[in-house]
This record gives C-alpha cells, sequence and structure tokens, in this order.
C-alpha cells in the first residue's frame, strides 16, 4: 500500500496573511516528499475562504517548483466548472511543467452552495452526466484533432495544445455511489473515495462496489483504488483532543455548505451545529477514534493495516482540518518516519532528498 496526502488551504479570519497559508502548503508538500509519500493532491473550491482553490495548476505548479519526484495531483477538479479544451490543455500544459509528475483526479462537485455561482444553478447531483461527458472528450483531445457535439459542450475540430507530457496521464474519479463505480471502473479510471467520518463499513461498502465494478468490466489491468480518511498522528497526551476539537470545529462549516442553510459572509461559512444534525453521533469522541485515523504511531500502523488487508492501493492522508500548521507537520513527520516505514516492501528504503 502506498500513501498520498490532501492538502486544503484555508483562512479563519481576515487578519491572516494568505501568502503564509501558501507558505504552510509548500513546506507541507515537501514534508511530503521526503517522508516517502507517492502523492500530494490539493482540491478546487471558489469563494470559500475554508477551502481555497481557485487554481489547482496554479498551485501544483509552485510545488513542482520546490519539489523533485513526489507526483502532484488534483483532488479534484469539478467537471461542471471546466469546458474539456481548457481542463485538457491546462492539465497537459501541467504535466509538461511538472516532468510529467500530473495525478489528474476529477469530481462532479460537492455544494450547491458552488454550483450556484460557478455552474449557474445547476442541481449539484447534475454533476456526475458532466463528468460522463468530459473525462473522455478531455482524453481525446490529448490524441489529436477531435469534434464533439454533446449534451454540454459542442465544438469544431480542434486538439489539446500541448499535450501530456506523459504517454498516459492517471486519472481518477471521485465515486460514492455505483453508478460512479461502474462507469468510472468500465473505463479503466482509478477511484477515490471517501468515507468522510462515517465509520469503517462504509469505506467496506465503496470497496465492494469497486470490486463489483472490476469483475462486471472485464477489463484485463485493475485500476487502481484510493481511499481518504482524517488523519493525525500523535505522541503527545492530549493528540486526540486536538484532533477531535479541530474536526468537530471545521465540519461545522462544512455541514452548513452541504446542507445550504447557513451563510457565508465575505468569504467565510458560518458554523453549523453538528450535535443538531441526523448524522450527530459520527462526531462523538468515540467514534472518532475508532473511525478515523487518529492515534500514537503504533495505533495508527494497526488500522491501516486493515485498509491495507482490504486492498487499498493508495490510502490518503487527508491533513486539512483545522490543526494547528505546528500540529499539522509534526503529525505529518511523526506519520512518515514512524507509520510508512511499516508498509515498505522487504528490501525498499526511502529515498532522501538531496
Amino acid at each position: 500500500m502506498k500513501f498520498s496526502v490532501s492538502l486544503t488551504l484555508d483562512r479563519r479570519s481576515d487578519a491572516e496573511d494568505m501568502r503564509g497559508v501558501i507558505r504552510h502548503t509548500l513546506e507541507m508538500a515537501q514534508l511530503a516528499e521526503q517522508a516517502g509519500f507517492e502523492i500530494v493532491w490539493v482540491g478546487e473550491h471558489h469563494t470559500i475562504e475554508a477551502n481555497i482553490g481557485p487554481a489547482p495548476f496554479q498551485m501544483l505548479t509552485q510545488m513542482a517548483e520546490h519539489t523533485d519526484r513526489i507526483r502532484l495531483g488534483t483532488a479534484c477538479v469539478v467537471a461542471p466548472y471546466w469546458h474539456p479544451i481548457k481542463l485538457a490543455g491546462e492539465a497537459a500544459f501541467f504535466d509538461q511543467l511538472s516532468g510529467g509528475r500530473l495525478e489528474l483526479g476529477i469530481g462532479r462537485g460537492a455544494y450547491q452552495y458552488e454550483f450556484d455561482r460557478m455552474a449557474g444553478g445547476v442541481p449539484q447531483k447534475q454533476g456526475f452526466a458532466y463528468m460522463q461527458e468530459l473525462v473522455p472528450v478531455m482524453e481525446a483531445l490529448w490524441a489529436g484533432d477531435y469534434a464533439h457535439e454533446g449534451g454540454y459542450w459542442s465544438f469544431p475540430t480542434s486538439t489539446s495544445v500541448p499535450k501530456p507530457l506523459q504517454g498516459k496521464v492517471p486519472i481518477w474519479i471521485a465515486a460514492r455511489d455505483p453508478a460512479s463505480y461502474n462507469w468510472a471502473v468500465a473505463q479503466g479510471y482509478n477511484i477515490h473515495s471517501w468515507a468522510i467520518t462515517r465509520p469503517f463499513s462504509e469505506f467496506l461498502a465503496y470497496r465492494q462496489r469497486f470490486e463489483d465494478a472490476f469483475a462486471a468490466s472485464k477489463l484485463a489491468r485493475r485500476p487502481r483504488f484510493m481511499t481518504m480518511r482524517h488523519t493525525h498522528v500523535y505522541d503527545r497526551p492530549d493528540g486526540l483532543k486536538l484532533a477531535v476539537d479541530a474536526l468537530i470545529d471545521r465540519s461545522g462549516l462544512f455541514e452548513n455548505l452541504f446542507k445550504t442553510d447557513g451563510g457565508v459572509v465575505n468569504g467565510f461559512p458560518l458554523s453549523h451545529d453538528v450535535f443538531s444534525s441526523s448524522n450527530s453521533e459520527e462526531y462523538a469522541t468515540e467514534n472518532l477514534r475508532e473511525n478515523l485515523i487518529f492515534g500514537s504511531p503504533g495505533e495508527v500502523v494497526a488500522k491501516l493495516k486493515l485498509y491495507e488487508a482490504a486492498g487499498v492501493d493508495n490510502f490518503c492522508y487527508y491533513a486539512g482540518f483545522g490543526l494547528s500548521r505546528e500540529e499539522q507537520k509534526r503529525s505529518l513527520e511523526l506519520f512518515g518516519r514512524e507509520v510508512i516505514p511499516a508498509f515498505e516492501e522487504a528490501g525498499e528504503s526511502r529515498r532522501e532528498v538531496g
């Protein structure tokens, strides 16, 4: 099992300097490379200070300038926000700039709040149909001249300029429902799953959807399966409390955006009381401790061995849930020093950054 890390840029007030947020994210990417992670991911979001990602390829280009070999991915660009020619060109240009390190994650989108501003109010659930049309068109543009007449986009004969440096860019589809798994796996795309704060059984359901889709696809080559979890490794007595408090505080912002019952003021979401939600039991300390990857290095290794045994190809460490910058770095360093070595193949050694 390999490891990747998802990094989130966020500000909690106007007093926080955006340059410091960017600098911290670049430092986290460098630490991830030194620790032996395979991929670092950044997302796409708009008009939300709690999840800043208006230009994911620009952020990845900065990371490429500050790292040497770690692969760099979008998790995820949001299909309805992109024209196929624009996405094909920007992704390929970044692949050239980074020396062929792009991992391209694409999703249907999460928040109706964003769809109302970025996609003309299209219902968020319709994002899957946009994704189904977008991804094959993008690949066709990478291959050469192509004309398209579709449900959402139409254009005369065109091609992507430039083309990707890699012979084939790895494509990851953010998937939750069976239809997403069936379509993505049938096309040979890799899967990015996330059980959020739900139990291990939720992850197992996603894994089974992947297996069922692969069996139905008749593909000779198995796509990769990645799952993401909030992760915090600590060696201090208050480590669990720090993680739980940060996650509950941050989750209140995103429960607001998912439910669209709160508000956003100058980019800052107002908080929703997670304990008044129908899924409030997920936020009980004991459930968070059990369901998420919170613990000492030994506890984290034991939890992750269950994911490895279940067939996860890449475990994604979700770092951006409101911990202090110092605590985020400390956890990432502990993970690289005391967790990743437990999953290295015999004889494999991590290369040091020169």
